[in-house]
């Protein structure tokens, strides 16, 4: 395997480490010395090169996964086709694959696993409607921050990566646990391949387990085909009903009876999230009998026996007398006796277990549902419950669906079955804190949710209203008032003016400039359908600020428009835009070459050899983001140095700085003379720093050495 490390690609990627190798390919963390900043780069591995079909297909899928921008997906930068090498410019994340934490966690517990996952299918929804399926959707493909968001990568992969041939091998023994029965079987897969691959990640999360395991990928491949898995709720019993519905309804190897998109699967995993009792009406849950396989020489036997009637037909005795009908005759008494005795038996057990066990009783009865009701005021105490006993779990909550007091959660659900008696979980609601609503009337929009959130006020809803009271965009009242308390789960409804207009069928346009459309994207898009507006194009420019932050919009707040015009939105893809500045210096007059080193934000950018002739040096220097310090150093020493601001172009130079650097010259060949006049001819040539400790009549050697190199005047002699 080519190692790439300490090696620089296209004059631009400094390779720094190994980050992680795969079948196919070598990821290195690399320093991106244009922009500033830290980037993955995948390089391919030789042996693919040679494949033209696969440099072809790699090319075209490049293209493709480039347009992809979704904070669910790793972000590519930058491709390169060359002939001897061709790579990917990633995102670099700082974090662990999904398949590392499983195997830390063992199991994830079930509220996570939705979370992860609806995560996931809002990354592969944004790449289906951009016509790109992934194919490859499994944990090791997927990476976990440390804020638990999650990170898609390697997107077109196994669409390229894919030889000549579609047989399934060894190799395949890393995917072929999460690969859809389709892709088994070698067939032209859809978006549909990658559900099924999503119930298997989600499988594995909420049981630990794989669906399908053994030592061979042929046999693992055999199984997607024709085993069904175990139900998960069969190896963890705490996974609700509903999950387990999702789960496998995404592993139907029918795509017909799959999700048919990642947005079906979200919105069944939001209804469960809403409803963790809801039970899914899938009708292929019904069991069913498992297919017997036969083999020739069974349906062979089978074709050749005797065919058996539908209707008992009287047995004929011959009246002969031979050897056969004695044994008949004294065989059928013995059966009859020993059958009589078998049948007195277990008649007995069945009585006996009847009296004095509880196995033929069935005393189990229906659970309420008892979600959403008042635990102290509906439930606790009431007559109409007092078959069951209640183990009660306060809890907090952000979930606006439920208030405090209510129940949000229960164990059994309502509507199965338990014994009279049983014990119900609950999970309460508890009183949130009650804080007062700041002051927001008369803010902007942006400024008046950012006080809320700092509050601990984290649910939202903004509408507006006509008023010549308040200039557009400014908050007109809340609900509940501010200087009101409230619990912090409780949905603060914003109001925002919208100064009314002379001509009725015209609307002003909001701003919403500053505001985070990632964040706040269901605000934004209610706030201009308040006003019977639309929301038009989402698209991204470099900008300085955070990602996801408006700055522009196609048309300026205040104009009137028609009802329903949209307007478009530029959002900040939060790298700053890049510039290029020009370094004018003097050079010091040393009659030498040195070499050049340029350090930008403490890092080597760049090196050089120059000839210092006191001439004056111009150098151009590209970079992004605000202002950077920029180091030039001459043989190791600080020459030059000033502040350089990215975000214009040209970039603005600024706080130039030269610095003095010392002399430098021969040392001169002192060997063999007396310590004074060694002395004296170092001094006249500038040295002052001589170490002559060592000497006690004459000088036999000089470090460094003599006449070999021009040396600083400050360097060191040590004379011996």
């Amino acid at each position: 395997m080519d190692s790439y490390v300490g090696k620089r690609l296209d004059g631009r990627y400094e390779i720094r480490e190994i980050i992680g190798v795969g079948g196919m390919a070598v990821v290195y963390k690399a320093y991106d010395n244009i922009d500033d900043r830290i980037v993955a780069i995948k390089i391919l591995k030789e042996e693919f090169l040679a494949n033209e079909e696969f440099r072809r297909r790699f090319k075209n899928e490049s293209k493709a996964i480039a347009v992809l921008s979704h904070p669910n997906i790793v972000k590519v930068y930058d491709v390169s086709f060359g002939d001897r090498l061709q790579y990917i410019v990633m995102e670099y994340i700082d974090g662990i694959t999904l398949k590392e934490y499983i195997e830390q966690q063992k199991v994830i517990n079930w509220k996570e696993a939705v979370h992860f996952s609806t995560q996931i299918l809002r990354a592969l929804q944004h790449a289906h409607d951009k016509g790109i399926v992934h194919r490859d959707v499994k944990p090791q493909n997927i990476m976990l921050l440390q804020n638990g968001a999650i990170k898609v990568t390697d997107f077109g992969i196994a669409r390229f990566s894919r030889g000549e041939t579609r047989t399934m091998t060894e190799s395949a023994i890393g995917s072929v646990h999460y690969i859809s029965p389709e892709q088994a079987r070698g067939e032209i897969t859809d978006d549909k391949a990658d559900i099924y691959s999503v119930g298997v990640v989600l499988y594995e999360m909420i049981t630990g387990k794989l669906p399908f395991e053994s030592d061979s990928a042929v046999s693992v491949a055999i199984m997607q085909l024709q085993n069904e898995a175990v139900h998960p709720r069969d190896i963890n019993p705490q996974i609700p009903i509903g999950l387990e519905q999702i789960t496998l309804r995404a592993m139907q190897k029918n795509t017909k009876d799959r999700y048919q998109s990642a947005a079906e699967m979200l919105l069944d995993l939001d209804e469960f999230k809403r409803n963790p009792a809801v039970k899914f009406d899938y009708s292929y849950f019904v069991d069913k009998e498992p297919t017997q396989y036969i083999t020739q020489q069974d349906a062979a036997r089978i074709a050749a026996a005797p065919v058996v009637k539908s209707h008992l037909q009287p047995v004929q005795i011959e009246d002969e007398e031979d050897d056969d009908d004695t044994v008949q005759n004294k065989t059928l008494p013995i059966l009859v006796g020993v059958a009589s005795a078998l049948l007195a038996v277990i008649i007995l057990i069945i009585i006996f277990l009847a009296l004095f066990t509880d196995i033929f009783k069935n005393d189990k009865i229906e659970v309420p549902d008892l979600l959403g009701k008042d635990y102290a005021a509906e439930v606790d105490g009431n007559k109409k419950y007092a078959d069951w006993e209640f183990d009660v779990k306060y809890v907090t909550s952000t979930d606006s669906k439920y208030s405090a007091g209510q129940i949000c959660k229960q164990s059994p659900y309502g509507g199965s079955k338990a014994k009279k008696g049983a014990t119900i979980k609950l999970e309460v609601i508890a009183n949130g804190s009650q804080v007062t609503i700041p002051k927001i009337v008369g803010l902007e929009l942006g400024t008046a949710k950012q006080a809320l959130i700092a509050e601990g006020f984290v649910n939202t809803k903004v509408v507006a209203e006509y008023t010549d009271d308040y200039k557009e965009g400014l908050v007109i009242s809340s609900e509940p008032s501010e200087g009101t308390k409230a619990d912090t789960a409780t949905t603060i409804i914003i109001t925002v003016a919208a100064p009314s207009s002379d001509n009725p069928d015209l609307k002003e346009v909001p701003s919403v400039l500053g505001l985070n459309y990632e964040k706040d994207k269901s605000d934004i898009e209610e706030y201009f359908t308040s006003l019977n507006l639309k929301v038009g194009s989402v698209r991204e420019e470099d900008s300085k600020e955070p990602a996801g932050t408006v700055i522009q919009q196609s048309i300026d707040p205040g104009e009137k428009v028609s009802v329903g015009t949209k307007i478009d939105i530029v959002i900040s893809s939060g790298k700053a835009p890049s510039g290029t500045a020009t370094l004018n210096f003097k050079l010091p007059n040393t009659g030498s070459s040195m070499k050049l080193e340029v350090y930008v934000a403490n890092e080597l950018y760049d090196t050089k050899t120059l000839n210092c002739d006191g001439s004056t040096y111009s150098y151009k220097l590209t970079g992004s983001g605000d202002k950077k310090n920029v180091i030039c150093k001459l043989d190791g020493e600080t020459y030059y140095t000033c502040t350089v601001d990215f975000s214009t172009d040209p970039a603005t130079v600024s706080n130039e700085k030269i610095s003095s650097i010392s002399t430098k010259t021969t040392i001169p060949n002192v060997v063999g003379k007396s310590l004074d006049d060694a002395l004296k001819a170092l001094k006249n040539a500038g040295f002052t720093n001589i170490d002559s400790s060592a000497v006690s009549d004459k000088v036999n050697s000089v470090d460094p050495l003599p006449e070999y190199e021009k040396h600083s005047t400050s360097t060191k002699i040590t004379l011996r």
